[in-house]
């Protein structure tokens, strides 16, 4: 399956604006690139990319004045499969962890294991560990909370989304992985392209948040907010929460005029 992919920001500065943005697709795929990701500026102006810790790839330049956009677009090849299933993968005990999953098991800016994790072990605790417990989590996330655009709040917190029972993408993963951080299961926010391949189309194409857990030696992916396997993830970032990987960092104020997103399978148009 070939799938193509992108998007156009359009923001307004008043005065010239240093920016970071992590919008790139994540270095593992670029393997799978048919037509290289594109990236354009208008006003065109100088731009270079780096690794932060998390190997995600940042994007850096300073937006002029007045009117700016960015704009990419790209081809990549997928399996075309869905997310896999593996009901029988079970949790590493913390002992046994590798040390860079450790920070996966902590509380972080949008995830207070500290203030849920009672609420976890009441919820959670006797479910079988593994797969079994993280699909329960993400069962009652999914159930939990209501999903809305207008209900979108970039403040949010687990917390707060477990006790207002409302969020976007971003809140669902965010309660989910603090769940599972309360229950000892590593645990790391994700964002990406997710589009509406083998499925109706119910929201407008926006940047998708999920969740990757550790288990069997393995990150696999969870997905509370549509909680079934999907075709075409693209992932963009990941880290401990959606602090660790804004589409944009501003070192200065902006306004954004305009965001669209796309993603959608070209198989056969090419």
């Amino acid at each position: 399956m070939l799938i193509r992919f992108g998007y156009e920001i359009a923001v307004r500065c008043e005065a010239p604006t240093p920016m970071v943005c992590l919008m790139d697709i994540r270095p593992e795929r670029r393997r799978d690139m048919v037509s290289p990701e594109k990236v354009v500026t208008t006003p065109e102006v100088p731009k270079r990319t780096y690794l932060d810790m998390f190997g995600n790839v940042c994007r850096r330049f300073t937006a002029l004045p007045g009117d700016f956009s960015i704009w990419a677009d790209g081809v990549v090849a997928d399996s075309g499969l869905l997310d896999p299933v593996h009901s029988k993968a079970q949790e590493v005990p913390v002992q046994d962890l590798p040390d860079a999953c450790l920070s996966f098991l902590l509380g972080s800016r949008y995830c207070e294991t500290d203030a849920l994790s009672q609420a976890a072990w009441d919820l959670f605790g006797h479910e079988a560990p593994g797969w079994n417990r993280v699909q329960a989590i993400c069962d009652y996330v999914h159930g939990h909370l209501a999903f809305g655009y207008e209900n979108a709040r970039a403040t949010r917190t687990a917390k707060e989304a477990y006790e207002e029972g409302v969020g976007v993408c971003r809140d669902y993963a965010h309660l989910a992985i603090t769940f599972c951080r309360c229950m000892n299961i590593p645990a790391r926010y994700v964002n990406g392209y997710l589009g509406d391949i083998g499925v109706p189309i119910l929201d407008p194409m926006d940047f998708s948040a999920w969740m990757e857990v550790y288990l069997d030696g393995e990150w696999m992916t969870f997905d509370p907010r549509n909680n079934v396997p999907r075709i075409g993830r693209l992932q963009v970032a990941r880290g401990r929460d959606a602090a660790d990987v804004p589409l944009i960092n501003s070192f200065g104020p902006h306004t954004l005029k305009s965001f669209r997103v796309w993603t959608y399978d070209v198989t056969g148009l090419r």
